[in-house]
C-alpha cells in the first residue's frame, strides 16, 4: 500500500479507536503524513523504537501489539514449555509506558503465553534479572533510553537476559510480516488475564534478590565512604534503586537533585534527557558547588547509562566521558581485583568496536583479553552467554563509550545502579588516598599514552535525512580519504565485508598509520549518522591537535555528500 492507502486504511477501519482518527485527521502538513506512514517502524535487534503518535512510523497501541503478536507467535512455536516459562515485562516514566508494558501483556495472555508485569517503573537492567531470576523465555522493557520526551521504545530480551540477537529478531520479524490485517492481533482483558494467572505482577521481591546480589560485588570496604555524592536520576527510574543501593553499601552523604528527583515524562528540567550531554548535568553541578559534593553521578531515564563529574584542583566540576571512565573503571577493577589475588587468569572485558582503546593497554597489564563487539550490550553481554557455554574466559567487565557499563554477570546488559555503586566506591576508595578520579585518570594517562576521542552526531531525520545518511555511507566506502595531515590510512575495516567475527553491520573504521582511527555508522536507534574520532599521542597536546584534523576533514567530506 502507499502512504494514502495505509493512511485511509487507518482513518476508515474499525479497528482502529476514534481518538486515532481524530489526532490523524487532525494533521494538516501532509509531510508530517508521509512520515508517519511512508514505512513501517521496523523491528530490529534493538526492537522498536520511535515518535510516539498515530501511524505505521510510530509508538502506539498497535504498533506495540503487532510487535508483541509476533514475538507471541515465535514463543509459541518453541512449545508450551517457552509458553508456561513466560516473558517479563518492564516500563519507565514515558508517556504511555505503562499502557504499552500492559498492552504487551494482554496480548502475550491472549496467545496462552505467561506474562510477568512489573507493579511500577523500574529501571532496564531489573527486567534483564528478573528474565535471568524467574527462568523466563523472554522479556519486554518499555522504553527509549535517552531519546527526547516525544519517542518511545520497546526492546525484547531472551532467556539469558540479554538482548536478542539477529536470529530472533528475525524469527519475530517474519511472523510480524504474517499477521497482515491487524485485527488478527490476540487481546485479553487485563482482569481476565490476572484472575486466569497468565498475569502477574513483579513486586519488591526481585529488587531485593536484585539488591542482594549486586552487593556481593563489592571489591573493597576500605574506603571513605563520607564522600559527597550528588546524584540526578533526570526525572527516571533511578531514583529509588540507586538511592536504596548506595544506603545500603553505607554510601549516607548522598543527595538528590530535587527538581529531577520524581518522575516527569517531559523532562521538563532537562529537554533531551541524555547524560552523555553536558547541559543535563546544570542542576546537578548548581547543587554540587552549593553542597561542596566530591562528585556527581547522574542516570538516564531507563537507568541503564550512567555519567559522571568529579571535581578539579579549581573547585570546579569536569565532565568525564565514556571513554574516559570506563578505562577508569577497568583499571580500578583490574587493579584491585589483582592486588586481592582474585582475577581471573581467563579473565575478558569486552568493549564496542567504537570505543576508545586505552582500557585494552590496561587490561593487558594485568593479562586480562580484551574482545571487540559491535555497538550494543546484546553483543557485548552476548560474549558472557558464549562464555557460560565454552568456558573460554571469565566476563569480569563491559562497556562502551555512550556510558553504558555492566561489571559481573548477574545482568546481561548496561546497568547503570551496579555502575553507580562501583563509581561511588571507586571515588570513595582514592578519596581516601587523597586523590579525585581526574588525579588517577591523569596517571592513566602518564602511564599509557593519552588516548583522546570525540563523538559527533549529525541528526538527519524522515526519508531524506535517511537517503542522505545511506549516500554519506557509500562515499566514505568508495572513496575513502587516505591523507589527513601527517597520517596516512593504513587499513580500512568494512563490518559488511570484513566484519572480524562479528555479524554484518553497515560500520566503516579507518585505521590510521599513527595509531589514530576514526569509525563512521548510522545510529541504530535514532536518524543519525556517527563519527566516533580516536587518537593517541605521548603528548597531550599533540593527540588533541590530532583530533582536530581528523575532524575537519572528515565533516568536511560528510557535507560534501547532498
Amino acid at each position: 500500500m502507499s502512504y494514502k492507502e495505509k493512511i485511509a486504511y487507518w482513518i476508515e477501519n474499525d479497528y482502529f479507536d476514534e481518538e486515532t482518527k481524530e489526532e490523524l485527521r487532525s494533521i494538516t502538513d501532509e509531510k508530517e503524513m508521509e512520515d508517519r506512514f511512508y514505512t513501517d517502524l521496523s523491528f530490529g535487534t534493538a526492537g522498536l523504537r520511535g515518535k510516539i503518535g498515530a501511524g505505521t512510523n510510530r509508538m502506539n497501541k498497535y504498533t506495540v501489539s503487532l510487535a508483541t503478536q509476533g514475538l507471541a507467535a515465535v514463543i509459541t512455536n518453541k512449545g508450551q514449555e517457552a509458553m508456561d516459562r513466560g516473558v517479563a515485562i518492564g516500563y519507565d516514566v514515558r508517556h504511555y509506558s505503562d499502557k504499552f508494558a500492559e498492552i504487551a501483556a494482554r496480548v502475550l495472555a491472549a496467545n496462552g503465553i505467561r506474562a510477568f508485569l512489573f507493579d511500577n517503573i523500574r529501571p532496564t537492567p531489573l527486567v534483564s534479572y528478573a528474565i535471568r531470576r524467574l527462568k523466563t523465555i523472554s522479556g519486554i522493557m518499555v522504553t527509549a533510553s535517552h531519546n527526547p520526551r516525544d519517542y518511545n521504545g520497546y526492546k525484547v530480551y531472551w532467556e539469558e537476559g540479554s538482548q536478542i540477537l539477529d536470529d530472533i529478531a528475525d524469527e519475530v520479524s517474519s511472523e510480524i510480516g504474517k499477521i497482515g490485517d491487524l485485527s488478527r492481533i490476540k487481546l485479553m482483558d487485563l482482569d481476565d488475564g490476572l484472575e486466569k494467572g497468565l498475569i502477574q505482577y513483579i513486586g519488591r521481591e526481585i529488587d531485593e534478590a536484585y539488591d542482594k546480589e549486586l552487593l556481593q560485588l563489592t571489591i573493597n570496604e576500605d574506603i571513605d565512604k563520607e564522600i559527597k555524592i550528588i546524584y540526578t536520576p533526570l526525572n527516571g527510574t533511578g531514583n529509588i534503586p540507586v538511592r536504596r543501593i548506595l544506603e545500603k553499601r553505607g554510601f549516607n552523604n548522598v543527595i538528590v537533585v530535587p527538581e529531577q528527583e520524581n518522575p516527569d515524562p517531559d523532562f521538563t528540567t532537562v529537554g533531551y534527557p541524555n547524560p552523555e550531554d553536558v547541559k543535563a548535568f546544570d542542576y546537578a553541578v548548581a547543587l554540587g558547588e552549593k553542597e561542596n559534593g566530591d562528585i556527581i553521578i547522574a542516570t538516564d531515564p531507563d537507568c541503564d547509562r550512567v555519567a559522571i563529574m568529579a571535581r578539579d584542583k579549581n573547585g570546579e566540576f569536569q565532565f568525564i566521558n565514556g571513554n574516559q571512565a570506563g578505562a577508569l573503571l577497568v583499571n580500578y577493577v583490574l587493579s584491585q581485583r589483582h592486588i586481592k589475588g582474585n582475577l581471573p587468569s581467563n579473565g575478558a572485558i569486552v568493549k564496542s568496536i567504537v570505543t576508545g582503546d586505552l582500557s585494552k593497554a590496561i587490561a593487558k597489564k594485568y593479562k586480562v583479553t580484551t574482545i571487540d563487539t559491535l555497538t550494543g550490550f546484546k553483543y557485548i553481554c552476548g560474549k558472557a552467554n558464549e562464555f557460560d557455554i565454552t568456558g573460554e574466559h571469565e566476563f569480569v567487565f563491559g562497556y562502551e563509550e555512550s556510558i553504558g557499563y555492566v561489571y559481573g554477570t548477574m545482568v546481561r546488559d548496561k546497568d547503570g545502579v551496579n555502575s553507580s555503586m562501583l563509581i561511588a566506591e571507586m571515588a570513595a576508595y582514592y578519596k581516601k588516598q587523597g586523590k579525585s578520579l581526574l588525579d588517577i585518570l591523569e596517571e592513566i594517562y602518564k602511564e599509557y599514552g593519552y588516548y583522546k576521542e570525540k563523538l559527533i552526531s549529525i541528526a538527519l531525520e524522515g526519508l531524506e535525512g535517511s537517503k542522505r545518511i545511506g549516500r554519506i555511507m557509500e562515499e566514505f566506502r568508495e572513496n575513502p580519504i587516505v591523507k589527513i595531515g601527517n597520517m596516512t590510512l593504513e587499513n580500512t575495516i568494512d563490518y559488511l565485508k570484513d566484519h572480524t567475527g562479528n555479524p554484518k553491520s553497515n560500520v566503516l573504521k579507518y585505521l590510521l598509520d599513527d595509531g589514530s582511527w576514526y569509525t563512521v555508522r548510522p545510529s541504530g536507534t535514532e536518524p543519525k549518522i556517527k563519527l566516533y574520532i580516536y587518537s593517541m599521542d605521548v603528548e597531550a597536546k599533540t593527540s588533541e591537535d590530532k583530533i582536530r584534523q581528523i575532524e575537519s576533514i572528515v565533516i568536511d567530506k560528510m557535507n560534501s555528500v547532498q
